[in-house]
């Protein structure tokens, strides 16, 4: 087989993987052979690249010996990087783990087309417009997940809100398109290398000044969003290079994150332009009502004895469960409510946590079984039959408000009906508010307790209670 034909195989073969891989990604219990399959098809793609020297003239590309040292030395580095850092990372950092390498993604989108728009040779125009488009995909998908990274990373802690935001963002907009019909214009598809950075830095300045006002509630939406920008500009670049492989990955990874995002907006009943250009995710947002009543603070054991006795639990977890890494501790405490004869599940919101399947993600680390979790939609008609649910470090995907208070921020987003429970108990370390800023009227509800404390520290209590009760019995 010539080099050619073998590099066609690996991306045919690749191709197929990645979509084999997504396919296993649909569905909790196959996602992580999912991920290795997938993993598999970059790896093929990644070596058959290598093959490509063979069909270079070295006299042509006096270079060439040097641009593979660099490949390849580029190549230990991020593997070598990606996992040590894979390893480290806990599971309260996986977001900003995933913002970041999405960044890197569609910075090499980006890198792609500059080198093909500052080339040596002039670009057909059916070349360069999609190279020109991909390049600002790319560059704001990079500077926007970076910045994505900085905010769940606790590197930036506020909301950074620019005078006249939308005017500079549209202005800036505007001379990122005047740049680009001038390089298609003007340069007969050769752009200078100076104007080439101009316009690739005026769009990752863009990127930056759309993320910045953007609060931490809408995090989720904005990874998702940038996942499949960086998806887009791949598939472009693809085009440009002619390479199928890229085309059907970018493909592959644009479509699912554009119905990801889609799918975090709908759960949080906003569009897609409401979470970019409001002050939603805003610390100090408040609804216009004052709530009655008061919390109710309730002791950990007692709290644990009336879930001992119930008949059926739903557990709600939140942030602040994977903050307190109290994973293991609850799922050792809902096998002492099996044991007893207790019914437990755990109700799981599509926006709890801080990315799409966080709370999936971190109790499957735990052990707990795929079918013990359930979605909104197959639960929240469980919760009247329901003796207690137990909120775990989730506030606003169980506000009451959301249905009842249109002077509210989060009025209309789709919530998980704690608060339809017989009793409800909320293990909350103070009296803070959620992202949204909303005070939870749940909280100051006739049928719900507080216990205060960390996750981890409370769940050990309700473990103690359970075991002296057995003991005592």
């Amino acid at each position: 087989m010539t080099p050619g034909l073998i590099i066609e195989t690996a991306d045919f073969v690749a191709a197929l993987l990645f979509i084999l891989g997504l396919k296993r990604m649909s569905s909790p219990v196959t996602a992580r052979s999912g991920i290795v399959v997938a993993g598999w098809g970059v790896l093929v793609a990644t070596l058959a690249s290598f093959l490509y020297v063979f069909g270079v003239d070295p006299a042509a590309q006096p270079n060439l010996a040097v641009n593979l040292g660099l490949g390849i030395a580029a190549l230990g580095i991020g593997v070598a990087w990606a996992w040590v850092t894979g390893e480290k990372v806990p599971l309260t950092a996986m977001p900003q783990m995933v913002a970041i390498y999405n960044g890197m993604g569609g910075g090499a989108a980006g890198c792609i087309a500059a080198v093909e728009l500052s080339g040596n040779g002039a670009m057909p125009m059916g070349q360069m417009i999609p190279a020109i488009v991909g390049a600002v995909i790319g560059a704001v998908s990079f500077s926007g997940s970076l910045i994505a990274w900085a905010k769940l990373d606790g590197k930036i802690n506020k909301t950074i809100r620019l005078p006249g935001q939308q005017a500079i963002n549209s202005l800036l907009f505007a001379a990122i398109v005047g740049l680009g019909v001038y390089m298609l214009v003007a340069t007969g598809g050769q752009s200078p290398p100076a104007l080439t950075s101009i316009f690739f830095g005026a769009a990752l300045a863009l990127g930056v000044l759309v993320t910045l006002p953007i609060g931490g509630a809408d995090m989720p939406v904005v990874i998702s969003l940038y996942n499949a920008c960086t998806g887009l500009a791949v598939a472009i670049e693809g085009y440009v290079l002619d390479k199928p492989v890229l085309v059907i990955a970018g493909v592959v990874v644009g479509a699912a994150g554009t119905l990801l995002t889609l799918l975090m907006a709908r759960a949080m009943n906003r569009s897609v332009a409401n979470v970019l250009f409001s002050r939603f995710g805003e610390t100090g947002t408040a609804g216009a009502g004052e709530i009655q009543g008061s919390m109710k603070p309730v002791e950990a054991g007692d709290a644990a004895i009336s879930m001992r006795y119930a008949g059926k639990v739903l557990i709600i977890p939140g942030y602040g469960l994977a903050v307190a890494q109290a994973q293991y501790k609850l799922y050792e405490f809902v096998k002492l409510l099996q044991a007893a004869g207790v019914e437990v599940a755990f109700a799981i919101h599509p926006v709890a946590g801080r990315m799409p399947g966080h709370m999936d993600v971190l109790l499957a680390e735990a052990g707990v079984p795929y079918d013990l979790m359930k979605e909104l939609d197959e639960v929240n008609d469980e919760f009247r039959s329901t003796d207690v649910a137990l909120v775990i470090g989730a506030n606003d995907v169980v506000n009451p408000a959301a249905r009842t208070d249109k002077s509210s921020p989060i009025y209309g987003m789709p919530i998980l009906n704690a608060d339809h429970a017989h009793q409800v108990y909320v293990i909350k370390r103070g009296q803070g508010k959620g992202y949204s800023g909303v005070e939870n009227e749940l909280f100051y509800a006739d049928n719900c307790n507080m216990v205060y404390g960390d996750a981890q520290a409370v769940l050990v209590k309700f473990i103690a209670a359970i075991k002296e009760l057995g003991a005592a019995a």
